[in-house]
C-alpha cells in the first residue's frame, strides 16, 4: 500500500472519529480531527493525477475549519489587526494577475468581437441579477445578502482561464473576456452595487469605484507592464506568483472566516447552499446564452465559465474596505473556494468530452489546440 492510500484512511478515520464526538456531544474536540481530516485528504488526493486539482480547495478547507475552531489565532498578531493585511493581499493577487497577461490580449475585442461583447454583457447582466434574486429571497441579515450582491457584480478572475483551458474551451476568448471585465469593473461594479445592493446596504459608489482603482487596475496595470517589459527574464518571479497568490487568497479566507466566525456558525449551511445556486446558475445560463446567440460549442463552454465564476478576492477587498468584512465578507469567502471546486468538476466532464460543432446539419468534431 502506498503512502497515499495510507494517508487517505487516516483521514476517513478522523472523519470517523469528529463525526462520533459531534453525536455525542463533544462538538469543540471535534474541531482537530475535522482540520486532520482535511490535511490528509489534501495531500493523499496528490498521488492521484485525475483528483490532485482538488487538493489546493481542500487545503482551503483544513485553513477555514482552523480559523473556525481557533478564531483568536486570525484576528490580530502582536497587536497587528490581520484585517488590515487583506488590502495589500488583494493587490498581490491583482499584481500576479496581471503578470500573467499580455497587451496582446486586449486584441482579441478586435478578433472576437462577437464573442467578448456577449461574454462581457452576460457576466455583467446574469450573476448581478441572480445574487440579487436569491439575496431577496431568503431571509438572510442585509448585509449578508449584500454580500451575495457584491459576488454577483464583479469582474472575473484569472481563475476562469485556467479552468478553460482544461475544459477545453477557448481560452483566447476566455483571457480577453477576464481582461476586459477587469478594466471595466471601476465603473460597471460600482453602479450595479449601488442598483442592485442598495436595497440592502449604504453604498457609496465614488468611493467603491476608487477603491477598485487603487486594489485592482493599478496592480494589474502594473503586472502588465512588468510582463512587457520583463517576461521570461524573471523566472523565479514568474514561477512564485502562482504560489504568493494562492497562499494569499487562502489567508484572506482565514482572516474573514475568523472574523464572521459567529455569523456563519449560525446561516454557514444555508449560505453556503445559496452561494453554490448563484455559481451553478451562471454556468448555466452562460452556457446556454452562448447557445442562444448560436455559438459554437467551444465559446458556450467559455462563456458558461467566464459567467459563473468571479473575482472573489476582489468582493472580499470591497467588503473590507465597506468596513464590513465579517459580514459582507462572507459570501465572497465561501464563492472563492466553492467555484473552484465546481469549476475543477466541470472542467474534468468536459476535458472527457471534445467539443462536437454542429454545422449545416453535420455533426463536426474538434480537437482545440
Amino acid at each position: 500500500m502506498n503512502i497515499y492510500k495510507i494517508l487517505l484512511a487516516l483521514a476517513a478515520l478522523c472523519l470517523i472519529a469528529a463525526l462520533v464526538l459531534i453525536f455525542f456531544g463533544n462538538t469543540a474536540q471535534a474541531g482537530p480531527l475535522f482540520i486532520a481530516f482535511f490535511i490528509l485528504l489534501a495531500i493523499g488526493l496528490r498521488g492521484y493525477p485525475s483528483l490532485k486539482g482538488f487538493s489546493y480547495t481542500i487545503s482551503i478547507l483544513a485553513a477555514v475549519t482552523t480559523a473556525l475552531s481557533y478564531p483568536q489565532y486570525f484576528t490580530s498578531w502582536g497587536g497587528l489587526t490581520l484585517s488590515t493585511l487583506i488590502k495589500p493581499l488583494i493587490m498581490l493577487i491583482m499584481f500576479g494577475m496581471g503578470t500573467s497577461m499580455s497587451f496582446k490580449d486586449f486584441a482579441g475585442v478586435i478578433k472576437m468581437p462577437k464573442g467578448v461583447f456577449i461574454g462581457v454583457v452576460s457576466h455583467f447582466i446574469i450573476m448581478p441579477l441572480i445574487g440579487f434574486t436569491l439575496a431577496s429571497l431568503t431571509n438572510f441579515p442585509p448585509e449578508i445578502a449584500a454580500g451575495i450582491v457584491l459576488v454577483g457584480c464583479s469582474p472575473n478572475g484569472t481563475a476562469s482561464n485556467v479552468i478553460s483551458y482544461l475544459a477545453k474551451a477557448n481560452l483566447a476568448l476566455s483571457v480577453t473576456i477576464t481582461a476586459v471585465s477587469t478594466m471595466l469593473a471601476p465603473l460597471v461594479t460600482p453602479l450595479l452595487m449601488k442598483l442592485l445592493a442598495g436595497a440592502f446596504v449604504e453604498i457609496n459608489a465614488v468611493d467603491m469605484m476608487f477603491e477598485i482603482l487603487q486594489m485592482v487596475i493599478v496592480p494589474v496595470g502594473a503586472g502588465l507592464i512588468f510582463n512587457y517589459f520583463l517576461h521570461g527574464k524573471a523566472r523565479w518571479l514568474d514561477n512564485a506568483m502562482p504560489v504568493l497568490s494562492m497562499s494569499a487568497i487562502a489567508f484572506i479566507i482565514v482572516i474573514i472566516t475568523a472574523a464572521g466566525r459567529e455569523s456563519l456558525l449560525t446561516i454557514g449551511p444555508a449560505l453556503i447552499l445559496v452561494v453554490l445556486i448563484h455559481n451553478l446558475c451562471g454556468y448555466t445560463l452562460g452556457y446556454w446564452t452562448g447557445r442562444l446567440f448560436k455559438m459554437q460549442e467551444r465559446d458556450c463552454r467559455t462563456l458558461a465559465i467566464e459567467v459563473g465564476m468571479q473575482n472573489a478576492g476582489m468582493a472580499s477587498g470591497l467588503a473590507k474596505a465597506m468596513g464590513k468584512m465579517a459580514t459582507v465578507g462572507l459570501a465572497p469567502a465561501i464563492f472563492g473556494p466553492l467555484m473552484n471546486t465546481t469549476g475543477s468538476v466541470l472542467a474534468s466532464y468536459w476535458h472527457r468530452k471534445p467539443p462536437v460543432e454542429r454545422e449545416s446539419g453535420t455533426e463536426i468534431l474538434t480537437t482545440p489546440q
